[in-house]
């Protein structure tokens, strides 16, 4: 790749490739440092991280280097640390010593900023002295600035674990008139047959609530009564939906299986229709209930109680909890699963509390609702160990099924899982299977024919391809493709996310050395 006759390093080559993006931003300092360059540190910051290339100007996919001398760069990261050490400039320093280098380019010189995604309970992350109106975040677009709403919604998320949402006491609600007695009853029963020896069992309803968080006391007001949790666990939906309490909640279930007819948009569908008690107890029971019957052996659930369960069965619980107690109930959306013949997809509104990889990696429990959390788990779900993850994985690897996929979207925030339910293509090389072509019929070049595989075919390619670790350019080449940005969004990206492909440096994603490598070597 050239540019104005200066060839790129195999650093630039990397970031060019992914092209001015999500997560990558060129910015040119010619002018001197950018006064924008902190807005894009702040929306990198608040979002996924990224990169911010300080000395190149990007222009319809094209680069072109500033020309900046060593003097001067050297200057810039001055200027960078300063600043990045100024509260009155940025609220917080993230990126470490090692995330800051200097490229000399054929006597251009750049400065190549990582900036780290921050953690939950740094966000927001703004420019100068106030959050409001100076807190940026990223999307396909590039830098947009927050509103208000959206600020207030990341500094509840930095004090959730101190004042969690769903732990909120309601003052006017009772007990005798807005929960719905049958659903306690029914979780009590599920409960009393999964630990029978447990004293909770024998305790009053009231006695029960307090024990699991559904009802509380505040000792330092006095303060007591139903909690948010123990409301949208059990309550009455008119009582849920009260403005004292969670007036935009709805929850729904979208089906579409087994029909080729256009018109029809379900073929099941299950929300608050006024034909059964909405809260988030009611809505589990019927949705995983239903939802398994599209799993191998499928079974029926009596009053809670699970029944001769696979590990698929625990993928799909976990799924389905993760997206009741993750949700930010002050963000606009709701809780929506969709069945589809092709996949299972789990929407839940809010942001991220880790990225994507921590959230892959697992380990580490954090819930944005922990007493609902903590609810569902003595039911055998959600456990506070970091480890839903691995079970949502665990149990598509038992069907042999894709890694499942998480992606975050912004305006409205929202977090959605993928379960694909049909197994990946796997594709045979021309010299594989000669006989598929008559001898007296033209054969495809093998550009050719990658160019005609389809998507889930490439993916396979490039998994086998990676077996070994291997370039972006090396990969682009041996699939035939051409559009870096479509590569990197479509593929890389994805892979990644999911854990399917790993970087060879993960700590420097733009490293000149950067090699991808398949995670687990694929199967026939």
């Amino acid at each position: 790749m050239e540019e104005n006759g200066i060839l790129l390093n195999d650093r630039i080559k990397s970031l060019a490739t992914l092209g001015e993006s999500a997560q990558t931003e060129f910015k040119s300092a010619k002018g001197g440092f950018p006064g924008s360059f902190w807005e894009s540190y702040s929306a990198f910051a608040n979002t996924n991280g990224g990169i911010i290339v300080l000395g190149v100007a990007e222009k319809n996919n094209k680069f072109h280097f500033d020309g900046l001398d060593e003097a001067t760069i050297i200057k810039y990261k001055k200027i960078f640390w300063d600043c990045a050490h100024n509260r009155g400039k940025i609220s917080v320093c993230l990126p470490r010593e090692s995330d800051i280098t200097i490229e000399n380019i054929g006597g251009s010189y750049v400065l190549i900023c990582q900036i780290p995604r921050a953690n939950y309970e740094l966000r927001p992350v703004y420019v100068g002295s106030n959050p409001f109106g100076n807190t940026y975040r990223r999307n396909h677009e590039g830098d947009y600035l927050c509103t208000d709403t959206e600020v207030r919604r990341m500094f509840a998320d930095a004090e959730h674990d101190r004042h969690s949402q769903d732990a909120r006491i309601l003052s006017g609600f009772n007990f005798e008139r807005d929960i719905d007695k049958e659903s306690l009853r029914q979780y009590r029963q599920t409960f009393a047959t999964l630990q029978p020896t447990h004293p909770w069992t024998s305790i009053s309803d009231m006695d029960f609530m307090k024990k699991i968080g559904a009802y509380a006391i505040d000792f330092e007001t006095g303060k007591e009564g139903l909690t948010l949790a123990g409301l949208l666990m059990f309550g009455n939906y008119e009582s849920i939906t009260n403005v004292a309490a969670d007036p935009s909640y709805f929850v729904d279930y979208r089906e579409r299986i087994g029909t080729e007819d256009s018109s029809v948009r379900w073929t099941n569908r299950i929300y608050p229709d006024g034909l059964w008690e909405a809260n988030l107890y009611q809505f589990y029971i019927r949705v995983y209930n239903r939802m398994i019957q599209s799993l191998p052996r499928p079974f029926m659930i009596k009053d809670g109680v699970r029944q001769e369960e696979t590990p698929a069965h625990d993928a799909v619980r976990e799924a389905l909890i993760n997206c009741i107690i993750h949700s930010d109930i002050s963000a606009m959306g709701n809780i929506v699963v969709e069945h589809t013949d092709d996949k299972f997809v789990f929407r839940n509104p809010g942001m991220m509390l880790v990225s994507k990889q921590q959230y892959f990696k697992g380990g580490r429990s954090i819930c944005r609702n922990p007493i609902l959390q903590n609810i569902f788990m003595r039911l055998g779900g959600a456990e506070k160990a970091g480890s839903g993850v691995d079970k949502i994985v665990g149990g598509w690897n038992y069907l042999g099924l894709p890694n499942p996929t998480v992606e975050e979207e912004t305006r409205p925030d929202s977090v959605v899982l993928t379960l694909a339910l049909k197994r990946e293509v796997k594709t045979s090389t021309p010299q594989d299977t000669p006989q598929d072509t008559p001898q007296d019929t033209p054969q495809d070049t093998p550009q050719d024919t990658k160019k005609t595989l389809r998507k889930e075919q490439k993916i396979q390619l490039l998994l086998e391809f990676c077996i070994e670790p291997k370039s972006l350019m090396e990969i682009m080449k041996h699939l035939g493709l051409k559009d870096r940005k479509s590569f990197i969004d479509g593929y890389i990206n994805p892979l990644l996310s999911a854990g399917n492909l790993v970087m060879t440096e993960p700590d420097k994603p733009t490293s000149g050395n950067q090699r991808y490598v398949t995670a687990n070597k694929p199967t026939d």
